[in-house]
């Protein structure tokens, strides 16, 4: 057995091992906190909403069990078990051209992931959400966004896909260098179009037509320096009882965004206070920071793929035949299968840098706006999001890109007492 397979096995046995441990004790921490509110919450929630939001957490974690031996199964039969192997011959009898077949090995095993996926994701949204009063899609909707998903998918993601396999075909040993230059042009691209272009294909966008609320926010966004194409309301209830708000877009294309259910469900102040929330990631230049950090971890990424391609142990090793080698296609798709497992312990570094923006912004939020309403906002989201109150604080560690409620509450109930 060649020793990457045994520290791939080892590594993809230790991942999965890790995935079910934490989802195992985010269950058992959530239902024996089921019956109290904690402190800080009992004032606004109630015990059978506390109960609602445990019971929803731990049937979506139990639901991640099937997703973990799923995608498992998938990984395992795609490499060890010959699937790319099988995949690259059936292309071969029908395309010559290396540029050809990898589009289509890469197309084709990206769709057949995808489609092994649909029905969990089916299941989530009609079993899970329905049963939870979240759910507001219909079947045909599910189908028809999923439609539309593939579609834009494929619009944009073939185009790169064929400047990614040219570029490694034709650009010598440093490839990569120029492979990073076109994955930056097409994020930037992608951030610049996404606002006016493609969310506007799932979602109506309606200017924000409340007078007053209007300029109330204009007057902080005045005052925090910010500086939008315009402030809309999306149509969220279309497809769920979740709310949220949002700013997207770069450079003059930004603009603000809130769901309609969040709107009918705060008050004015709240919804200053969540929105210098999302000001407070402007301000603090977030968004800017995990774009350049993302950019250096691809390019880091993209360097190794240019060393691993040229080694005959990394197919070898991960179950690919000697006879499809070398393949920048195959190395593409095998080097981006693996990656997961060999990065998911590194995890709990990206959700503590998320973290410690989100603080960052809950204090420029009491700041510029009130801690107090802030409170009162979050504390209704928490409550009509059905999120759990009581995480399991090693899960939280790994996977939440936010800090804990009773954490963040408490931070600022530090910053500003509450006073009516």
């Amino acid at each position: 057995m060649q020793t990457l397979t045994v520290i791939f096995l080892v590594t993809l046995l230790l991942t999965t091992l890790t995935k079910v441990w934490l989802a195992s004790r985010h269950i058992r921490h959530i239902q024996a906190h089921r019956d109290r509110v904690p402190e800080n919450f009992t004032d606004q929630i109630g015990l059978a909403s506390h109960q609602k939001a445990a019971d929803y957490t731990c049937t979506k974690t139990r639901q991640s069990f099937l997703e973990i031996l799923l995608h498992l199964a998938i990984l395992l039969a795609l490499t060890l078990g010959g699937g790319l192997n099988v995949l690259a011959a059936f292309w071969s009898a029908w395309f010559s051209d290396p540029l050809t077949h990898g589009l289509a090995l890469v197309i084709s095993a990206v769709l057949l992931i995808s489609i092994l996926e649909i029905p969990l994701s089916y299941y989530r949204t009609f079993v899970i959400e329905e049963h939870f009063g979240f759910n507001k899609m219909t079947s045909a909707m599910f189908f028809a966004d999923l439609i539309k998903h593939t579609t834009i998918g494929l619009l944009l993601g073939v185009p790169l896909l064929f400047c990614f396999l040219w570029l490694m075909e034709k650009m010598g040993a440093n490839w990569w260098l120029y492979a990073w230059f076109a994955w930056v042009f097409f994020n930037l691209f992608l951030l610049a179009i996404y606002p006016t272009w493609i969310a506007p294909i799932f979602n109506k966008f309606t200017p924000l037509d409340n007078p007053s609320l209007k300029a109330r926010i204009e007057q902080l966004m005045q005052k925090c320096g910010f500086k939008s194409s315009g402030l809309f309301v999306m149509d969220g209830s279309r497809r769920s009882n979740h709310g949220n708000a949002y700013f997207t877009g770069f450079g003059k294309t930004k603009r603000i965004v809130f769901f309609d259910t969040l709107l009918a469900r705060l008050t004015g102040a709240e919804i200053e206070a969540v929105l210098a929330h999302e000001l407070g990631h402007f301000k603090h230049r977030h968004v800017i920071k995990r774009i350049v950090l993302s950019f250096a971890m691809s390019l880091a990424f993209l360097w190794m793929l240019g060393y691993l391609m040229q080694q005959i142990w990394f197919y070898e090793g991960l179950g690919v035949s000697v006879a499809t080698v070398p393949s920048t296609a195959m190395a593409l798709l095998l080097f981006f299968l693996v990656m997961p497992v060999f990065t998911f312990l590194f995890q709990p570094l990206s959700s503590l840098y998320s973290r410690k923006h989100e603080f960052e912004a809950d204090a420029y939020a009491a700041h510029n706006a009130s801690a107090v309403d802030l409170i009162h906002a979050l504390v209704k989201l928490y409550q009509d999001n059905a999120s759990t109150l009581t995480p399991d604080p090693l899960h939280s560690a790994f996977y939440d890109s936010h800090p804990p409620a009773a954490i963040r509450i408490a931070r600022l109930l530090n910053r500003r007492p509450i006073t009516q």
